[in-house]
């Protein structure tokens, strides 16, 4: 049985405009999360951040068909989405890789915005 197939979208926060952090928190907390909950295929996405390096999509799906269907989708629009709007520049990074395993320990995951936001 596969774990998943996992798909990593990374922009470099490197020349970034002021407060585009603070902004980026904003939208995932207010829009993203809403619209990645209700996508067909995906198990979860994870949205990672190292402020003033990078910011990143960790997603896995259920299929490579499913990744790949939404890889087709996103790439052509990537420079034109959100976060690239946000940042100011397209992503660095569109990679493909598999998920091994995935355990769930006793205090399971949690859904919803992160430490940074209030």
């Amino acid at each position: 049985m596969d774990a998943g197939y996992g798909l990593t979208v990374r922009w470099s926060l490197v020349g970034a405009p002021p407060g585009a952090a603070e902004r980026l928190r904003e939208y995932v907390v207010g829009t993203s999360i809403a619209r990645f909950m209700f996508l067909d295929g995906l198990a979860f996405k994870t949205w990672r951040m190292r402020e003033g390096e990078w910011f990143e999509g960790t997603y896995v799906f259920d299929s490579e068909q499913e990744r790949e269907a939404f890889r087709a989708d996103f790439e052509p629009a990537a420079a034109s989405s959100p976060a690239s709007e946000l940042i100011g520049s397209s992503p660095v990074l569109v990679e493909d890789w598999e998920v091994v395993a995935i355990a769930e320990g006793p205090a399971g995951f949690r859904r919803g915005a992160g430490p940074s936001v209030s």
